[in-house]
């Protein structure tokens, strides 16, 4: 008579897909009784690994038509990830399940043994079509420990800055990334080492991935570079290239947007952009005249009709170069991003936040159009007027 887990998420998930819980109780005739349930104690926190607190929720589910319990805690521990990207670059929840049943006998309640579930932790991220429900988070891109779904080649200027991020701690067995190598055709060689972390804000390292940004370990006159993840001198999934490309005549616009790993990718729109300036205006009548006084006057400035601006908003427009069909993947992640930034100016570290206007985008490979080029519209993420 014990409950046994059947089903377990990965031991690293993204919190907005299921993360999903089996049990089943090994003596089917308990299952009959009365009332009989399976009951989860959720606990969850962030900070060290090992500080489980108490128990925050108590999920109750009936046996399905197989005899299971079954237990999605995802929307929970979603709820929980709250801080912008921006503020924290290692948003990880540990969360904990532990398992009982209960039935009842008459007026009372039977309550079985506690079966102690292990640690998992979860991640300001999200599965896609056709992911396996609960598949290990290192199996949803070649490029893992790196967090981003690449593409393997991309441009840059050599005045780029720009931080991207690489998990340090265990997501599922294998090893665990000790350093990263970077490489430029100078030729050159060096290391960022890496520091593995038990606690929910040591567990993703920021890296640049821009040539100015603080800590790039490359130096001197370069035109391409590669960032690989090692453990010790072996490598860890794909590497990721930047080509250093002449910066055009168009004022570049360089945008990052939380992927979905919860962590940046970053693009240089470097052709045509446009800037605009809109309002929506409403109309009012004042009360004319002077009404404190022995009779009723008005000035010969006084206006029937005032404007007010109920709101106002400024957009951009931008357009890429000629791109590779391999920035499909990541332009959809930027379309359904929920954190934008402008970088409105690099030598400044000046963000300005924006929101995707685009709702829809015709994507291209390169065998039927040849060339691909796309373009977006943004809203600032602030109003022209600062009011609190």
């Amino acid at each position: 008579m014990a409950i046994q887990i059947v089903q377990n998420p990965a031991t690293c998930s993204l919190a907005q897909s299921p993360m999903a819980f089996t049990v089943i109780e090994s003596d089917n005739t308990l299952i009959g009784n009365v009332g009989f349930q399976y009951i989860c104690n959720l606990r969850y926190w962030q900070g060290a690994e090992g500080d489980t607190g108490s128990v925050d929720y108590v999920l109750a589910k009936y046996p399905n038509e197989s005899l299971y319990g079954m237990f999605d805690v995802s929307r929970i521990i979603n709820s929980t990830l709250t801080d912008l990207a921006q503020v924290n670059t290692s948003n990880v929840v540990f969360y904990r399940c532990d398992f009982y049943y209960q039935y009842q006998t008459g007026s009372n309640y039977v309550v079985g043994p506690i079966l102690t579930g292990s640690v998992f932790k979860a991640l300001d991220g999200y599965g896609i079509f056709q992911e396996p429900i609960n598949q290990a988070i290192t199996q949803k891109t070649p490029f893992w420990p790196l967090m981003t779904d690449g593409p393997a080649t991309q441009s840059a200027f050599i005045t780029n800055k720009g931080l991207a991020g690489v998990f340090t701690a265990q997501a599922n067995s294998g090893s665990l990334p000790t350093r990263l190598e970077y490489t430029s055709d100078a030729p050159q060689t060096a290391y960022i080492q890496l520091s593995s972390s038990l606690s929910s804000s040591g567990q993703i390292q920021g890296y640049p991935i821009g040539a100015t940004e603080s800590g790039f370990p490359l130096s001197g006159s370069f035109t391409t570079y590669t960032i690989q993840a090692q453990s010790g001198s072996t490598d860890l999934g794909s590497a990721i290239t930047f080509n250093i490309v002449c910066e055009q005549k168009y004022p570049n616009i360089r945008i990052k947007w939380k992927n979905r790993y919860g962590q940046f990718d970053w693009f240089n729109f470097n052709m045509v952009n446009r800037q605009s300036f809109s309002t929506t205006r409403k109309t009012y009548q004042p009360q004319l005249g002077q009404w404190n006084a022995s009779s009723l006057q008005y000035n010969n400035y006084d206006s029937s009709i005032l404007n007010y601006i109920s709101d106002s908003s400024q957009a951009i427009s931008v357009n890429t170069d000629w791109v590779d069909e391999a920035y499909n993947e990541i332009f959809k992640q930027l379309l359904v991003s929920d954190e934008i930034y402008w970088y409105y100016d690099e030598a400044n570290d000046d963000l300005r936040p924006i929101t995707i206007k685009t709702d829809s985008i015709t994507f291209k490979t390169g065998v039927v159009d040849k060339v691909i080029q796309y373009a977006f519209d943004f809203n600032w993420g602030q109003s022209y007027k600062l009011i609190i």
